[in-house]
């Protein structure tokens, strides 16, 4: 099937921006609205396929987005715990995670509209739900959402993409595969747009009115992700579609005289799986299940034995985008993920269930590096001892304790920092002056039996 000649809108790129704004343009009063992709039809949906579907918004708490979900009933609200996430708290942690270089007036036109186009999406069709699996931990019975997000679709990049090919057929918009975008320039009347498209290798002209390029980024391409990422990149697994080779983003600027904007030395890189995944594209079936982002309950080290970063510098919301780039910058690209017994039961089915990740399980740390060195660990010396020097750490930060000493009311450290809520110093002292004076009484009377 072939594009038509003319259009009023054409969108270029099948993922989750070309849908919206094909939708956007259609409702807004756009005639023909046409959608074009060179990825056939079983690849539709570029990246945003392989996402776990989140959707950070700001919003008011759970009465603002309960109407959006269906996932929940009255009696399970009941049991949240969503505290409001305002535009100011969106905003810092904008201006936190990116270090303050983001584009204000780009900044807040996202964090202004989030809530209205989030509500828009779910109008149009879009199924959402209440991210219990990715979001949510059960404490004292309630089930309590953290790190600002609390939003997801139904069945991740799955059910979006497939509820946006929904609406687009509702609302008449012509979408067609297997069209790859060649040239593009301004019409002789400089003001419609003559776009050169592909289809089973015979070339076609559209004429139209405005043309909206959403065909993503360069992450499917070697070449350029070690020209603009620099050395290594080009070894990078890729984790989604491998359609997504920059050709959009060259013609913009060869054809339109676009200018390169922002850093692209940056990049989404997720902690992927080393042993399971496909590194020159992206599972449909199994999708954004090969992440592995459990590591903030835990850590990580390299082939040769070491941590190369802080796993709990913050929530996982806000690092792991970042994390890839830095297990790429290691020794043959990978490491090790670790957990206690303490934290493993809490790591996410989806990504660690035996279907999606290799488990090696041992009783200590010296039997663990063994199994590790079988899968490429160089030094179990350096494994063990890397794990233990943590622990230690761990424990002398707390300090050395004084047999028989003990520490209450105001004297006491580390309870309160600068401020204190009101009343609570009382509270301190009967609480821990109560606590010591058991303490007390059980350590003398154990030296008085011996």
């Amino acid at each position: 099937m072939f594009a038509p000649a003319n259009c009023d809108v054409l969108v270029v790129g099948s993922g989750n921006a070309g849908f919206s704004a094909a939708l956007s343009a259609s409702q807004s009063g756009a005639k023909k609205v046409v959608l074009i992709d060179k990825c056939p039809e079983e690849w539709a949906g570029g990246n945003s396929y392989f996402t776990a579907g989140a959707y950070r918004i700001a919003h008011d708490g759970l009465k603002d987005v309960f109407p959006l979900v269906g996932n929940m009933s009255e009696e399970q609200a009941a049991k949240i715990e969503l505290a409001p996430y305002t535009e100011d708290h969106f905003l810092g942690d904008i201006r936190r995670v990116c270090e303050d270089k983001s584009d204000p007036a780009l900044c807040h036109a996202l964090v202004s509209d989030s809530n209205a186009a989030v509500k828009w999406l779910a109008a149009s069709g879009i199924r959402f739900s209440l991210s219990f699996n990715r979001q949510a931990y059960e404490v004292d019975g309630k089930l309590k959402f953290w790190g600002g997000l609390c939003l997801k679709t139904l069945n991740g990049g799955k059910s979006l993409i497939e509820d946006h090919q929904a609406a687009a057929r509702k609302q008449g918009i012509q979408v067609y595969f297997a069209t790859e975008l060649i040239s593009l320039q301004h019409a002789a009347d400089g003001k419609h747009v003559t776009i050169r498209v592909s289809n089973e290798g015979k070339e076609s002209t559209i004429t139209a009115g405005a043309v909206i390029l959403a065909a993503g980024g360069f992450e499917a391409n070697a070449e350029m992700r070690s020209r603009f990422l620099g050395p290594g990149w080009d070894r990078a697994a890729v984790r989604g579609t491998p359609y997504n080779t920059g050709d959009c983003l060259q013609l913009a600027q060869s054809s339109l005289d676009a200018q390169p904007v922002g850093d692209w030395a940056g990049c989404h890189s997720v902690a992927w799986d080393a042993t399971k995944a496909d590194p020159n594209q992206g599972d449909r079936l199994v999708s954004n299940e090969y992440t592995k982002s459990g590591y903030p309950l835990g850590l990580m080290l390299n082939i040769h034995g070491k941590r190369f970063v802080d796993e709990g510098e913050d929530l996982r919301n806000y690092t792991y985008a970042k994390f890839g780039r830095a297990i790429l910058q290691q020794p043959e690209h990978a490491a090790f993920q670790i957990w206690d017994a303490q934290t493993s039961g809490w790591l996410r089915d989806e990504e660690y269930r035996a279907e999606r990740a290799e488990r090696l399980e041992a009783n200590a740390l010296d039997e663990l590096a063994g199994l590790c060195a079988a899968r490429g660990l160089t030094d179990k010396t350096a494994f063990v001892t890397t794990i233990r020097e943590y622990n230690d750490a761990l424990v002398d930060g707390r300090g050395s304790l004084v047999p028989g000493g003990y520490c209450v009311g105001e004297m006491l450290g580390g309870l309160f920092h600068g401020n204190y809520p009101g009343g609570s110093g009382l509270t301190s002292g009967t609480v821990f002056g109560r606590r010591a004076g058991r303490a007390a009484a059980e350590y003398s009377g154990g030296l008085a039996a011996q």
